[in-house]
């Protein structure tokens, strides 16, 4: 069984905003989704390339997402290494992707708040580059919660394609053959 997360935070207002391409992660990854209330989070359960699959879109807030993790983690027994987080990276230029199969937050609050959560840093992500500060003008509390560009959109739009097939890859052969 695997657990996909893509952090972001619930609610119009925050739509298309940079903080939130792991939900639109998957959002293109579900084919519908059913509110737990007891999770605190939306969940889809499906198969994708025959493995068991739970997409889940925590609704606790960027900052509180480790809450809503924590409680699915337990309750299905997942093991870390098939806890798989999708979240943005300030620090990766926009269209670029990278895999980290475990380490600390990089300032990054979702991150964190599921690391505390959970109590270990023993986990992948599928972190999508959101562009750098444009000259460290903007606050970077700001700056992710900004909408993409027109211009920038279809460059986020090819990012997301792409991590949903290394996703997809991942499911089929393990983690290690991602090259993103």
């Amino acid at each position: 069984m695997n657990l996909i997360v893509g952090l972001g935070n619930p609610g119009k207002e925050y739509e298309n905003t940079r903080h939130n391409v792991g939900f639109e992660v998957v959002d293109k990854m579900a084919d519908s989704w059913k509110y737990s209330k007891k999770f605190r989070a939306d969940i889809c359960h499906i198969f994708i390339e025959g493995q068991d699959v739970y997409l889940v879109k925590p609704q606790t807030y960027m900052n509180k997402s480790g809450d809503s993790v924590r409680e699915i983690v337990g309750f299905l027994d997942v093991p870390l290494e098939r806890v798989w987080l999708v979240h943005d990276d300030i620090d990766i230029d926009l269209g670029l992707c990278r895999v980290r199969k475990d380490g600390g937050s990089a300032g990054h609050n979702g991150v964190q708040s599921v690391i505390n959560s959970i109590g270990s840093e023993k986990f992948p992500r599928f972190r999508m580059g959101i562009g750098t500060q444009r000259g460290e003008s903007i606050p970077s509390e700001r700056f992710v919660l900004e909408i993409f560009s027109e211009q920038e959109q279809p460059i986020k739009n090819q990012a997301i394609e792409k991590v949903i097939l290394e996703i997809k890859k991942a499911l089929r052969e393990g983690i290690e053959h991602v090259s993103i």
